[in-house]
């Protein structure tokens, strides 16, 4: 066994990937021809000229994403039917056919420069099923959507992402799907944008397994190579989104990249979950889901379960027909980052920190100093214990230094308190984010013991928060 944990602990996050779990909490707009028509999927036969965003505004989008201490947009340059929101060459079925700003308008273009204005990074998605084309399903195809690729990655700046949808309903249009040439997609995007990452039908990000905003319980990193890219528990076939779900989440895998799992294969590949939920039941906007935007408490379950579960949070918010956000999707958004940033600000202060030998440290480690990682090996125990000024404190955050792959396998937290040991919580992974939150406790220690490892773990950050965040009996 100590071969194969050798060989999973090899197994770690390119640069690409270092990025965007850096980022965590990150959002999608769902914007197209299906705005004006109301649907989910366009047929590719809709009128450009019903394109006609009265008030488009770029920057409120932006305020509201960075309102919600996201780091960066991933926008539906070209959804399945065909629409382009930017000035291509390629097809007359485009934002340039259309009457906003009298064809002249380009709103991958207008939200690049927002997102430089608010520090924001831009990704794309661009879909390679194409209902609109006419070149769908031939040989030519290909070139077709490389041209469409390479405009978007050329003309807009850094792209910090592209998204590959893997839906595909050809059948619908009694055709058969057709199989993509990924590597050449691959190919482009990296020549093009050597730093984007490439998700969903990418290597570098895959898809949880459902819609529903639902994250494992335990999530690993480390997966089967068999199980990499293109390998989905579940591809969307068809337009109905309550039975795409249900089918989704009947059919997801609960462990991705347990020994036990991983025992069975001899490759692997580094490739961490991203959840990606709609703020709304659909993806495009409807009016008549207004009153059915997400619950604060529902978005904040789904920010812990998420970004407080070793995975990557992808949160869609859809412009209205004018091109705005809604007044509620706005104060949702603004209220997860009130409650994101009132965490952080009660973070405690560490004063010492201390091993299992019970000798004080100065680890330049845990956010205490000036970064660093820790990993000592005593007896096989490894625990660090923090002492703090005596407060009541409900919650833990903890990071991996993934460098060195992703390690932890059986945690516990701890703390003394009137002489008697209490267990504050017990957790599996932990990975690149683990937030863990317990019953208050008033205390002046905690004690992070690692019960489980393949090899020796690392640590990079723990960060210990006083009451006062959000907090949900389903937490």
């Amino acid at each position: 066994m100590s071969d194969k944990l050798e060989l999973y602990t090899k197994t770690v996050p390119n640069d690409r990937q270092l990025l965007i779990q850096s980022m965590k909490f990150y959002a999608f707009i769902h914007f197209s021809i299906n705005t004006f028509t109301g649907k989910e999927w366009g047929s590719g036969f809709e009128k450009p000229e019903l394109f006609n965003p009265t008030a488009l505004d770029v920057d409120q989008w932006c305020r509201a994403i960075k309102s919600a201490e996201m780091k960066g947009v991933v926008i539906t340059a070209k959804h399945h039917d065909g629409f382009c929101l930017w000035q291509t060459q390629t097809t007359q079925h485009s934002i340039g056919y259309t009457p906003y700003k009298n064809g002249g308008g380009d709103i991958i273009k207008e939200l690049s420069e927002a997102c430089k204005r608010y520090n924001l990074r831009l990704g794309i998605y661009l879909s390679p099923w194409d209902r609109n084309c006419k070149l769908y399903g031939t040989s030519r195809y290909m070139d077709f959507y490389i041209e469409q690729l390479t405009e978007l990655l050329t003309q807009y700046g850094d792209i910090f992402m592209l998204w590959l949808d893997g839906a595909c309903g050809a059948a619908l249009d009694g055709k058969t799907p057709m199989s993509y040439d990924y590597d050449r997609i691959y190919n482009t995007a990296l020549h093009y944008q050597p730093k984007i990452i490439l998700a969903n039908q990418g290597p570098d990000v895959r898809w949880v397994g459902n819609e529903s905003g639902i994250a494992r319980i335990s999530e690993w990193n480390v997966i089967p190579a068999s199980n990499s890219a293109r390998n989905l528990a579940c591809q969307q076939t068809d337009a109905d989104n309550k039975q795409f779900q249900d089918d989704c989440l009947n059919n997801m895998s609960d462990d991705m990249g347990s020994r036990e799992v991983l025992e069975n294969y001899d490759s692997f590949v580094w490739r961490p979950a991203e959840v990606d939920v709609s703020i709304r039941p659909g993806w495009f906007y409807h009016s008549s889901q207004n009153l059915r935007v997400k619950s604060i408490n529902k978005l904040m379950k789904i920010y812990y379960g998420a970004v407080g579960g070793n995975s990557l949070l992808l949160l869609n918010i859809p412009p209205n027909k004018k091109g705005l956000f809604h007044k509620r999707d706005v104060l949702r958004l603004k209220k997860m980052g009130d409650l994101i940033r009132l965490e952080e600000s009660l973070k405690v202060a560490i004063d010492n920190v201390f091993t299992t030998s019970n000798q004080k440290t100065e680890f330049p480690l845990l956010n205490l100093k000036t970064g660093g990682t820790y990993s000592p090996k005593i007896n096989d125990k490894y625990d660090i214990t923090l002492q703090f000024n005596k407060s009541t404190i409900d919650r833990v955050t903890i990071e991996e230094d993934t460098r060195y792959s992703q390690r932890v396998e059986e945690f516990v937290i701890l703390t003394q308190n009137a002489g008697k040991t209490i267990k504050l919580y017990s957790g599996g992974v932990i990975g690149f984010n683990k937030i863990a939150i317990f019953k208050p406790i008033m205390t002046d220690n905690l004690t992070l013991v690692i019960l489980q490892a393949r090899l020796e773990p690392y640590i990079k950050s723990i960060k210990i928060h006083k009451v006062g965040g959000f907090r949900s009996k389903q937490i």
